[in-house]
């Protein structure tokens, strides 16, 4: 299965991030092995939407969940496509598929007192670690960057001078986010105390372990849910959460929803307004408290 020339579109005319195009192709080695396995065959292009149905059902018997099965179905539709593009095939199996239902779960944001009490209450020591670690959260909160955002900024995304950042987001796309004068502050004393480090092996990164070497996700999370644990009995506390509180808390104060959308990254307002029913909620407060009518 000559996977290259797909990749290669992925990369170069998609634009896709390494992340994604590395998923997508074990998505393909996979249900490469199960039609092997299963329907004696090598090529992927050859196959009909019968056997692709037998691969979902295969996938929904071994537990894994509608969404990564969703997943793994648009990586293989993504494939078909490109094989319609070059010819290679006249009729996509997927092109009448729908996909599986899935529950939406409603994030729930971290309050706003919350959040306080981590930067405000919570005693962050003057060591490297813990302003870095600060410096985390106030750029989640004040940002609302993903968590690979964040991991792959490099000191030249910081424009401290006009308090601007430079974010890399999914497919390449590039925006501009403001930066609010006390994460200015807390990125210059970040950076002297990131100089002082003994050794630096990824000089361009800006967040760095203590080791010199560019920060990794597993990391950022673990920072966020044990600060987070200190403030918040909320069950899940994590990087997006931060990333959702951003969003609901500008919308809670009036912010417009397509600015917020630009803010976000987000291609489309459809990807924005999954953040709206908190700020609907508090508008239903304001309502019920201000309304003449609504005490009687």
């Amino acid at each position: 299965m000559p996977l290259k020339p797909f990749i290669d579109y992925l990369l170069l005319e998609k634009n896709y991030s390494a992340l994604t195009v590395n998923a997508y192709q074990k998505d393909l080695e996979v249900f490469s092995e199960f039609i092997k396995a299963e329907y004696d065959t090598n090529s992927i292009k050859d196959v009909n939407y019968s056997q692709i149905r037998s691969w979902i059902v295969s996938m929904v018997e071994k537990g894994l969940s509608n969404r990564s099965i969703n997943r793994k179905i648009s990586a293989l539709n993504t494939y078909y496509k490109f094989l319609l593009k070059t010819g290679d095939i006249n009729r996509n199996p997927l092109s009448k598929h729908k996909a599986l239902k899935m529950s939406r779960k409603i994030q729930v944001p971290f309050s706003e007192l919350e959040i306080t009490t981590v930067l405000d209450d919570l005693n962050f020591d003057d060591d490297f670690e813990s302003i870095r670690n600060k410096l985390i959260i106030e750029l989640f909160y004040s940002t609302g960057i993903r968590r690979i955002e964040l991991v792959e900024l490099s000191l030249a995304s910081v424009d401290i001078d006009n308090k601007m950042l430079k974010v890399l987001g999914k497919r390449n796309k590039e925006r501009i986010v403001p930066l609010i004068d006390s994460v200015v502050k807390t990125i210059s004393k970040y950076l002297i105390s990131r100089n002082k480090l003994s050794s630096i092996k990824d000089t361009n990164s800006l967040f760095l372990t203590k080791k010199g070497v560019k920060i990794y996700e597993t990391l950022v999370y673990r920072i966020i849910n044990e600060y987070f644990s200190e403030a918040s009995s909320k069950v899940k506390k994590s990087p997006h959460i931060l990333r959702h509180s951003f969003a609901t808390h500008l919308l809670n104060q009036g912010a417009d929803l397509n600015a917020v959308k630009e803010l976000l990254g987000h291609s489309s307002l459809a990807a924005t307004q999954i953040y709206t029913h908190n700020s609907i909620a508090e508008l239903k407060k304001v309502h019920v408290k201000a309304h003449p009518r609504s005490k009687k």
